[in-house]
């Protein structure tokens, strides 16, 4: 059977260029080749193809004629069953996740942003050859693809059983940090580029091992056969670490991670820290989707259609309930106690509640408009769209203890739906299948309610059920007011105003340049520059009444503002006498 060859060379490090040669062992008579549009996990049509350029074909001595169909699909006029030759470049120059990046410090790049798709020969094998890089001695390389010959530093060739394989394992280049672990006796490799020499790898290593312990036997059970059970022989983790950037990306044996440099741990440093609880919760996320996005996954995902959007009404179940899972098993493989679990929880609570859009869109809209509206926010995005990840997640809190008060937990019913759907594609209909199969009765109505309908969860009485105390009190002066902000010397920008507040009835927008106020009705009580937010509070005093003196388009308002009193925000807590729904393992 024949296969196709990708041979990837570091052609340019300060131009970040890669060079991609692609040979066709065996191509058609009219050979169609395209890149794709978007990247499984990022559901946003990207147009990878934009930074490929040079492409050139080959056969023997001849130019086939090679002719662009649209924005990303070439067809080439070829002798059938002859070799061919592909050759091209791609700009590299996005330091996220999602796409490919090069410089003179790392390389990094996804699949879809680097292998053109060999139309009709998508099953076939796929062979990636990574040459080492010129002048970088240092460099290694790193993927989940199987190797079949490769040096010490990584570099040689890597097998994928066809195309979905080989663009679902991203490649790390560089002079990065290595580290590794096994968990329930699957082997485990941690690489981390741009870390400072105090980072402490060390506990890096034994913290991401207790995250993936837990999550191996949540899915497969507490048996010493819970890792042969696993999707993977083998896993991944490259994380990046830059000033200031945060996010990550799954895929079916590895994750790319990128996170601040100040939130990796550091040697004598604190044993906890709000930044690194957060990259701790990354890491939880995305392997979590190992299972559920990666092997269970919406029906829309079966087949990935690589030159269109893939659209489906689930991602409140594949990320929201990620979302859930992410930080209650950093609580279960106790990195964190019930305190910092419950300020976790908290925090997303409250921006759920302060999203006007969830009175707009229901979660099952949010997740089939993802490509419009989540991955393309803007400054109304608050008020007309709401998260599948927050609100998904809150779904998911309703769910397990509206399944406690019962005797039942959400946990077997994952576990459950995984069993069902044999750990491949998945209907809602699964879910609610497995709810009843669980606990005797229909859950149709509750998860009508709370993910078809705009309706408030019930979240109060569900948590004040289980001993969980909610506190009402006073919000921001931001909250109070609506809005959304950064403050700078030049005054408070403002980046966005919620749908009904008092910012939008005095007639605050985004964008608009806040630098002063007058206060008192008709400013008696004196006039004020401002550069914070925070200032306005102590200068108003008891007064409630003051004018916003704005500038928008270079043009001076004046706008009269009433301040509420207040804006209630929830803070929880657990009851002194009541244990924790959510224990360690």
């Amino acid at each position: 059977m024949s296969a196709l060859h990708y041979a990837v060379e570091a052609a340019d490090l300060n131009a970040h260029l890669f060079r991609v040669t692609l040979t066709i062992d065996q191509p058609a008579a009219l050979q169609t080749v395209s890149l794709p549009v978007w990247i499984p996990g990022s559901y946003l049509v990207r147009e990878f193809s934009k930074n490929l350029q040079n492409l050139t074909a080959k056969q023997g001595r001849r130019a086939p004629t090679l002719v662009q169909q649209d924005k990303c699909t070439w067809h080439i006029t070829c002798r059938a069953g002859e070799p061919l030759v592909l050759r091209y470049e791609v700009y590299a120059f996005d330091n996220s996740v999602r796409t490919a990046w090069l410089d003179s410090q790392r390389g990094f790049f996804n699949g879809t942003s680097m292998c053109l798709r060999v139309h009709g020969q998508e099953a076939q094998a796929h062979h990636l050859q990574l040459l080492p890089v010129k002048g970088q001695a240092a460099w290694q390389a790193a993927t989940g693809l199987t190797p079949v010959h490769t040096d010490k530093r990584g570099f040689g060739l890597y097998t994928a059983a066809d195309y979905d394989e080989l663009v679902d394992c991203p490649v790390e280049l560089g002079a990065f940090w290595s580290g590794n672990f096994e968990a329930c006796g699957i082997a485990h490799r941690f690489v981390v580029a741009g870390a400072l020499p105090s980072m402490d790898g060390d506990r890096l290593l034994a913290d991401t091992q207790k995250i993936c312990e837990t999550e191996i036997r949540f899915w497969h059970g507490q048996g010493k056969s819970a890792g042969q059970k696993a999707p993977y022989k083998n896993y991944l983790f490259m994380l990046n670490a830059v000033h200031d950037g945060y996010g990550g990306l799954e895929h079916r044996n590895s994750t790319a991670l990128i996170c601040k440099r100040a939130d990796l741990p550091r040697q004598n440093g604190p044993r906890s820290s709000e930044g690194y609880t957060t990259l701790l919760g990354l890491i939880s996320h995305e392997y979590f989707h190992t299972w559920n996005v990666k092997q269970l996954r919406p029906d829309a995902f079966a087949h990935y259609d690589y030159t269109q959007e893939n659209y489906t009404p689930l991602l409140w179940f594949f990320e929201g309930f990620t979302s859930y899972y992410d930080d209650l098993l950093l609580r279960r493989a106790e990195l964190i106690d019930d305190a910092t679990y419950i300020q976790l929880l908290n925090k997303t609570i409250t921006q759920v509640q302060q999203t006007p859009g969830r009175h707009v869109q229901t979660v099952a809209q949010a997740s089939h408009d993802a490509w419009v509206k989540y991955y393309r926010q803007d400054e109304n995005t608050l008020n007309a769209t709401v998260s599948y990840y927050t609100k998904g997640a809150l779904v998911a809190l309703c769910l397990d203890l509206t399944l406690r008060q019962a005797g039942h937990k959400l946990d077997d019913v994952m576990r459950g739906v995984y069993k069902r759907c044999k750990g491949g594609p998945m209907h809602e209909q699964d879910l609610l299948a497995q709810l009843q199969a669980q606990t005797g009765r229909s859950w149709q109505a509750e998860i009508t309610a709370w993910v078809h309908t705009t309706g408030e969860l019930p979240l109060a009485k569900l948590l004040q059920s289980h001993g969980v105390q909610i506190h009402v009190e006073t919000g921001s002066f931001g909250e109070r007011l609506g809005l959304r902000h950064t403050d700078s010397t030049n005054g408070v920008q403002i980046k966005a105003v919620l749908r009904g507040s008092a910012a939008e009835r005095a007639g605050l927008a985004a964008r608009d340049e806040w630098l002063g106020i007058e206060v008192g009705a008709k400013g008696q009580g004196g006039h004020w520059r401002i550069a914070k937010l925070a200032e306005v509070p102590e200068l108003l005093g008891k007064e409630r009444q003051l004018t916003a003196l704005v500038a928008r388009d270079r043009q001076l308002l004046r706008l009269p503002l009433t301040v509420p009193q207040q804006c209630s925000v929830w803070r929880l807590d657990m009851a002194k006498d009541r244990s924790s729904p959510w224990p360690a393992a």
